[in-house]
Protein backbone atom coordinates (compact mmCIF):
# COMPACT_ATOMS: atom_id res chain seq x y z
CA UNK A 1 0.00 0.00 0.00
CA UNK A 2 1.15 3.77 -0.89
CA UNK A 3 2.08 5.52 2.04
CA UNK A 4 -0.34 8.39 1.62
CA UNK A 5 -3.40 6.24 0.29
CA UNK A 6 -6.34 8.51 -0.50
CA UNK A 7 -4.95 11.06 1.67
CA UNK A 8 -5.70 14.62 0.30
CA UNK A 9 -2.61 17.58 0.38
CA UNK A 10 -2.18 20.76 0.16
CA UNK A 11 0.56 21.94 -1.32
CA UNK A 12 2.14 25.87 -1.59
CA UNK A 13 4.60 26.86 -3.97
CA UNK A 14 4.51 23.86 -5.68
CA UNK A 15 5.41 24.63 -9.11
CA UNK A 16 9.03 24.21 -8.91
CA UNK A 17 11.94 23.43 -6.53
CA UNK A 18 11.12 21.76 -3.47
CA UNK A 19 7.42 22.25 -3.72
CA UNK A 20 7.61 20.19 -6.69
CA UNK A 21 9.36 17.26 -5.43
CA UNK A 22 6.92 17.28 -2.62
CA UNK A 23 3.70 17.68 -4.78
CA UNK A 24 5.23 14.29 -7.01
CA UNK A 25 6.50 12.22 -4.35
CA UNK A 26 3.29 13.37 -2.46
CA UNK A 27 1.02 12.20 -5.30
CA UNK A 28 3.49 8.68 -6.51
CA UNK A 29 2.80 7.84 -2.80
CA UNK A 30 -1.18 8.10 -3.42
CA UNK A 31 -1.89 11.42 -2.01
CA UNK A 32 -4.57 13.57 -3.97
CA UNK A 33 -2.71 16.62 -4.23
CA UNK A 34 -3.82 20.65 -4.66
CA UNK A 35 -1.11 22.46 -6.14
CA UNK A 36 -0.98 26.33 -5.80
CA UNK A 37 1.13 28.68 -7.39
CA UNK A 38 1.89 32.17 -8.54
CA UNK A 39 3.39 30.79 -12.01
CA UNK A 40 0.31 29.34 -13.91
CA UNK A 41 2.50 27.77 -16.85
CA UNK A 42 4.68 25.74 -14.87
CA UNK A 43 1.47 24.24 -12.65
CA UNK A 44 0.16 22.91 -16.21
CA UNK A 45 3.68 21.47 -16.52
CA UNK A 46 3.41 19.82 -12.84
CA UNK A 47 0.11 18.69 -13.44
CA UNK A 48 1.03 16.92 -17.08
CA UNK A 49 3.83 15.27 -15.47
CA UNK A 50 1.59 14.23 -12.54
CA UNK A 51 -1.47 12.87 -14.10
CA UNK A 52 1.22 11.19 -16.81
CA UNK A 53 2.55 9.10 -14.48
CA UNK A 54 -0.82 8.13 -13.02
CA UNK A 55 -1.27 10.49 -9.95
CA UNK A 56 -4.50 12.89 -9.12
CA UNK A 57 -3.97 16.57 -8.78
CA UNK A 58 -5.57 19.93 -9.29
CA UNK A 59 -3.49 22.91 -10.00
CA UNK A 60 -4.57 26.47 -8.64
CA UNK A 61 -2.74 30.02 -9.57
CA UNK A 62 -2.95 31.40 -5.93
CA UNK A 63 -1.08 34.34 -4.80
CA UNK A 64 -0.73 33.53 -0.82
CA UNK A 65 -0.42 37.26 -0.11
CA UNK A 66 -4.34 37.43 -0.89
CA UNK A 67 -6.69 35.70 1.65
CA UNK A 68 -9.30 35.23 -1.47
CA UNK A 69 -6.59 33.08 -2.60
CA UNK A 70 -6.53 31.59 0.42
CA UNK A 71 -9.85 30.73 1.14
CA UNK A 72 -10.69 29.61 -2.73
CA UNK A 73 -7.41 26.94 -2.37
CA UNK A 74 -9.29 25.32 1.05
CA UNK A 75 -12.53 25.88 -0.59
CA UNK A 76 -11.58 24.07 -4.04
CA UNK A 77 -10.13 21.21 -1.99
CA UNK A 78 -13.04 20.60 -0.57
CA UNK A 79 -14.89 20.84 -3.71
CA UNK A 80 -13.23 18.10 -5.23
CA UNK A 81 -11.94 15.68 -2.50
CA UNK A 82 -14.23 16.79 0.53
CA UNK A 83 -11.52 17.11 3.24
CA UNK A 84 -8.20 18.07 3.61
CA UNK A 85 -4.98 15.74 5.65
CA UNK A 86 -2.23 17.46 4.75
CA UNK A 87 -1.01 21.29 4.42
CA UNK A 88 2.81 21.64 3.58
CA UNK A 89 3.28 25.92 3.54
CA UNK A 90 6.20 25.49 0.97
CA UNK A 91 6.02 28.67 -0.54
CA UNK A 92 8.36 31.80 0.01
CA UNK A 93 10.57 34.19 -0.85
CA UNK A 94 14.60 35.40 -0.03
CA UNK A 95 14.95 39.06 1.00
CA UNK A 96 18.37 40.93 -0.28
CA UNK A 97 20.59 40.52 2.85
CA UNK A 98 19.57 43.80 4.51
CA UNK A 99 20.57 43.83 7.59
CA UNK A 100 17.99 45.97 10.26
CA UNK A 101 19.47 49.28 9.42
CA UNK A 102 19.24 49.19 5.72
CA UNK A 103 15.79 46.80 5.33
CA UNK A 104 13.23 48.66 3.26
CA UNK A 105 9.42 48.86 4.33
CA UNK A 106 8.70 46.90 1.00
CA UNK A 107 11.05 44.25 1.31
CA UNK A 108 9.97 43.86 4.91
CA UNK A 109 6.28 43.75 5.05
CA UNK A 110 6.70 41.43 1.72
CA UNK A 111 8.87 38.95 3.11
CA UNK A 112 6.70 39.05 6.08
CA UNK A 113 3.42 38.68 4.20
CA UNK A 114 4.31 35.79 1.84
CA UNK A 115 6.80 33.62 4.55
CA UNK A 116 4.71 34.03 7.84
CA UNK A 117 1.38 35.57 7.01
CA UNK A 118 -0.25 33.71 4.50
CA UNK A 119 0.99 30.40 6.11
CA UNK A 120 -0.55 31.38 9.43
CA UNK A 121 -3.87 31.92 7.17
CA UNK A 122 -3.39 29.07 5.63
CA UNK A 123 -3.59 26.74 8.55
CA UNK A 124 -6.34 28.88 10.01
CA UNK A 125 -7.96 27.94 7.50
CA UNK A 126 -7.15 24.26 7.55
CA UNK A 127 -8.20 23.76 10.93
CA UNK A 128 -11.85 24.79 10.10
CA UNK A 129 -11.22 21.54 8.26
CA UNK A 130 -9.06 19.39 10.31
CA UNK A 131 -10.50 20.15 13.83
CA UNK A 132 -13.88 18.78 12.81
CA UNK A 133 -12.09 15.14 11.77
CA UNK A 134 -9.95 15.42 14.71
CA UNK A 135 -6.75 14.73 12.55
CA UNK A 136 -4.38 16.42 10.18
CA UNK A 137 -0.85 16.78 9.33
CA UNK A 138 0.77 20.55 9.07
CA UNK A 139 4.05 20.52 7.57
CA UNK A 140 5.84 24.22 7.41
CA UNK A 141 8.97 24.97 5.37
CA UNK A 142 11.16 27.03 7.64
CA UNK A 143 15.21 27.48 6.91
CA UNK A 144 17.82 27.43 8.94
CA UNK A 145 18.04 30.66 8.54
CA UNK A 146 15.22 30.04 11.17
CA UNK A 147 17.48 29.05 13.58
CA UNK A 148 20.48 31.45 13.15
CA UNK A 149 21.22 34.79 12.29
CA UNK A 150 23.33 34.87 9.55
CA UNK A 151 22.07 33.21 6.64
CA UNK A 152 19.81 36.22 5.32
CA UNK A 153 19.02 39.44 5.56
CA UNK A 154 16.64 41.05 8.66
CA UNK A 155 13.18 40.01 6.81
CA UNK A 156 14.36 36.72 5.90
CA UNK A 157 15.25 35.61 9.30
CA UNK A 158 12.99 37.10 11.39
CA UNK A 159 10.24 35.40 8.78
CA UNK A 160 11.36 31.59 9.10
CA UNK A 161 12.44 32.32 12.98
CA UNK A 162 8.72 33.16 13.28
CA UNK A 163 7.50 30.34 11.29
CA UNK A 164 9.15 27.91 13.74
CA UNK A 165 7.50 29.83 16.69
CA UNK A 166 4.12 29.48 14.83
CA UNK A 167 4.85 25.58 14.29
CA UNK A 168 5.84 25.21 17.49
CA UNK A 169 2.79 27.00 19.63
CA UNK A 170 0.41 25.15 17.38
CA UNK A 171 1.86 22.07 17.99
CA UNK A 172 1.28 22.15 21.35
CA UNK A 173 -1.87 23.94 21.43
CA UNK A 174 -3.67 21.46 19.58
CA UNK A 175 -1.36 17.98 20.74
CA UNK A 176 -4.74 16.94 22.21
CA UNK A 177 -7.14 16.89 19.00
CA UNK A 178 -4.92 14.76 16.68
CA UNK A 179 -3.10 17.54 14.72
CA UNK A 180 -0.05 17.49 14.10
CA UNK A 181 2.09 20.52 12.83
CA UNK A 182 5.87 20.61 12.33
CA UNK A 183 8.59 22.55 10.30
CA UNK A 184 11.70 21.08 7.98
CA UNK A 185 14.12 23.75 8.44
CA UNK A 186 16.40 23.07 5.04
CA UNK A 187 20.16 24.50 4.39
CA UNK A 188 21.06 24.89 0.48
CA UNK A 189 19.28 23.30 -2.12
CA UNK A 190 19.09 23.64 -5.51
CA UNK A 191 15.79 25.85 -6.04
CA UNK A 192 15.55 28.97 -7.60
CA UNK A 193 14.47 30.76 -4.45
CA UNK A 194 17.22 33.01 -4.46
CA UNK A 195 17.53 33.76 -8.26
CA UNK A 196 16.25 37.05 -8.00
CA UNK A 197 19.26 38.21 -5.85
CA UNK A 198 22.11 40.36 -7.23
CA UNK A 199 24.51 38.10 -5.38
CA UNK A 200 27.88 40.62 -6.67
CA UNK A 201 25.86 43.95 -5.35
CA UNK A 202 24.89 42.86 -1.78
CA UNK A 203 25.38 45.26 0.98
CA UNK A 204 28.60 46.04 2.24
CA UNK A 205 27.52 44.78 6.31
CA UNK A 206 25.86 41.37 4.91
CA UNK A 207 29.06 40.60 2.41
CA UNK A 208 31.27 40.60 5.00
CA UNK A 209 29.22 39.34 7.99
CA UNK A 210 27.28 36.38 6.41
CA UNK A 211 29.46 35.39 3.31
CA UNK A 212 31.99 33.69 5.50
CA UNK A 213 29.49 31.84 6.77
CA UNK A 214 28.56 30.27 3.24
CA UNK A 215 31.63 28.87 2.75
CA UNK A 216 31.40 26.06 5.74
CA UNK A 217 27.98 24.82 3.95
CA UNK A 218 29.27 20.98 3.12
CA UNK A 219 27.08 21.13 0.05
CA UNK A 220 23.92 22.23 -1.62
CA UNK A 221 20.94 19.04 -1.93
CA UNK A 222 18.41 18.48 -4.21
CA UNK A 223 14.95 19.34 -3.54
CA UNK A 224 13.59 15.60 -3.50
CA UNK A 225 16.19 15.07 -0.73
CA UNK A 226 14.40 17.37 1.21
CA UNK A 227 10.76 16.15 0.35
CA UNK A 228 11.81 12.49 1.47
CA UNK A 229 11.70 14.17 4.78
CA UNK A 230 8.24 15.70 3.87
CA UNK A 231 6.58 12.74 3.11
CA UNK A 232 7.70 11.18 6.22
CA UNK A 233 6.40 13.98 8.45
CA UNK A 234 2.84 13.53 6.37
CA UNK A 235 2.99 9.37 7.20
CA UNK A 236 1.69 8.25 10.68
CA UNK A 237 4.94 6.76 10.78
CA UNK A 238 5.38 10.38 12.51
CA UNK A 239 2.47 9.84 15.08
CA UNK A 240 4.72 10.77 17.57
CA UNK A 241 6.45 14.09 16.27
CA UNK A 242 4.84 17.43 16.64
CA UNK A 243 5.81 20.93 17.37
CA UNK A 244 9.69 19.84 15.67
CA UNK A 245 11.84 21.10 13.54
CA UNK A 246 13.90 18.88 11.82
CA UNK A 247 17.18 20.06 9.90
CA UNK A 248 18.14 18.83 6.43
CA UNK A 249 21.01 20.47 6.03
CA UNK A 250 24.17 17.82 5.41
CA UNK A 251 25.70 18.54 8.48
CA UNK A 252 25.46 22.68 7.88
CA UNK A 253 24.40 23.71 11.21
CA UNK A 254 26.73 21.11 13.21
CA UNK A 255 29.93 23.40 12.51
Amino acid sequence: MKRLENKVAIVTGAASGLGKAIATLYAAEGAKVIAADVNKEALEKLKSEITSAGGDIIVLSADITKPADIENIVDETLKKYGTLDILVNNAGVMDDFSPVGDIKDEMWLRVLEINLNGPMRLMRSAFKIMLKKNSGTIINISSVGGLQGARAGAAYTASKHALIGLTRNTGYMYSKSGIRCNAIAPGAMETNIAATIDMQHLNPLASSMIMPGMVTNPRTSKPVEVANLALFLATDEASFINGAVLVADGGWTAY
